[in-house]
């Protein structure tokens, strides 16, 4: 979500149900992390059973030119702990941390705990993200109408490009794309992956896009509209809208306000996180249906897979939680409290899946969390208004954007 400054110039339309789409063509802690290409265990379960349920090898029609999957039951099975890609051979352990109303990316040593560097940046930095091929981080600097470029293997800025209106970023899963998510545009811009250069433009019916992530097979993506509370489906392909959905209000709250989208191990749900109806909608991807709503906490926001699969990481940005969700049964089985109380919005995990880092946006910190039992293990000052943290180096062979969506 941005900030409430932005929200200001919504107007009442924003409120409204549009219908139809058009396209255009135009241009502990860190330290026991492993970094060995063998997968082991990790928490908040030691059990690594494959989901079940899942399609087979052959019910998979793959988007041409993306990497075939690991495991077609696990679309999260590359995510293994310590499973580095060799691009990423080299590169400096880093928590990057976007200070949205500071101007500064802060820079964290995740195994001292310590800042090692803040830099300046265009207005109002969002998001840190990595690029398809794992070579580049992007700062994505919404106000700024730029993406500074980060090389990895130092942590060093480098070239900004300028970009309208680049509130979040993601990139097709056969890399041919990036997609800006234009938020106050209400668009979704594909652009060149490595010159930025507009390739397609894509006008949305609702307000706020913001969050995404794909289908198993690559050819279709699920988009959140957090000003409208929408869900969209777009063709990757086609890069046109091909189903819209309203989610209704649940009663005694207000109108939902779609966050993070993640989906699930075997590749049948999406789970979208509501901030306004304080949980997670399970959607059906083919069809766009909601299948049911669990409540989670207040301010659900942030979506994260463990690396064993079995668990998804839930973040209660304003009761300062985190729930965890059971993939087997859609279940939550446990809520990890911060202590003194924090605003947990978006972050990632360690390399080998002990550590949970996720931003205080409204706290001016950051929390490393143990994902074993839900501890705080340390909490680290930053710039105001800390928003998509990125961890990286994260395991996987090709990065889908956001703050690290690994498959």
């Amino acid at each position: 979500m941005r900030c409430a400054a932005r929200l200001s110039g919504l107007p009442l339309a924003a409120c409204l149900v549009l219908a139809g789409c058009t396209g255009s063509s135009s241009p502990g802690g860190e330290a026991a992390a492993s970094r060995s290409s063998r997968p082991t265990s990790s928490s908040p379960t030691s059990a690594s059973a494959s989901p079940s349920a899942t399609p087979t090898a052959g019910a998979l029609n793959l988007l041409p030119g993306m990497p075939a999957p690991e495991n077609p039951a696990d679309v999260w099975a590359a995510d293994r702990p310590g499973n580095l890609a060799p691009a990423v051979t080299g590169f400096r352990d880093l928590v990057y941390v976007p200070n949205s109303k500071s101007n500064t990316v802060t820079e964290i040593d995740p195994h001292t705990f310590k800042v090692v560097r803040t830099f300046r940046t265009d207005t109002e930095p969002q998001h840190v993200v990595p690029s398809w091929d794992l070579k580049t981080l992007w700062v994505n600097n919404d106000l700024g109408n730029s993406l500074t470029a980060i090389n990895p293997r130092t942590g060093k800025p480098g070239k900004s490009f300028r970009v309208h209106d680049p509130y979040n970023l993601y990139f097709t899963p056969d890399g041919k794309y990036a997609v800006v998510m234009a938020s106050m545009d209400r668009q979704l811009v594909f652009r060149d992956p490595h010159t930025m250069k507009v390739r397609h433009r894509t006008h949305v019916p609702c307000y706020g896009v913001n969050h995404a992530d794909f289908s198993a097979d690559g050819r279709y993506f699920i988009v959140s509209c957090e000003f409208s509370g929408q869900l969209l489906k777009v063709d990757t392909v086609t890069m046109k809208v091909t189903k819209v959905r309203r989610l209704k209000m649940r009663p005694g709250h207000m109108a939902p306000m779609p966050q993070d989208v993640k989906m699930s191990p075997d590749g049948r749900t999406f789970y979208v996180a509501d901030m306004q109806s304080n949980g997670i909608w399970l959607v059906d991807g083919p069809t766009l249906k909601v299948r049911r709503f669990l409540h989670t906490g207040k301010g659900a926001h942030g979506l994260y897979v463990t690396r064993d699969s079995q668990h998804l990481l839930i973040t209660n940005r304003e009761e300062g939680s985190i729930s965890v969700l059971d993939f087997a049964t859609n279940r939550l089985v446990d809520r990890w409290k911060i202590p003194g109380g924090g605003s947990p919005d978006m972050g990632g995990l360690s390399t080998n899946g002990k550590v949970f880092w996720v931003s205080g946006r409204y706290d001016a910190e950051v929390y490393a969390i143990s994902t074993v039992d839900g501890h705080l293990i340390k909490r680290i000052p930053v710039g105001s208004g800390p928003h998509g943290l990125c961890v990286y180096p994260q395991p996987g062979r090709y990065s889908l954007g956001h703050t690290g969506v690994f498959r």
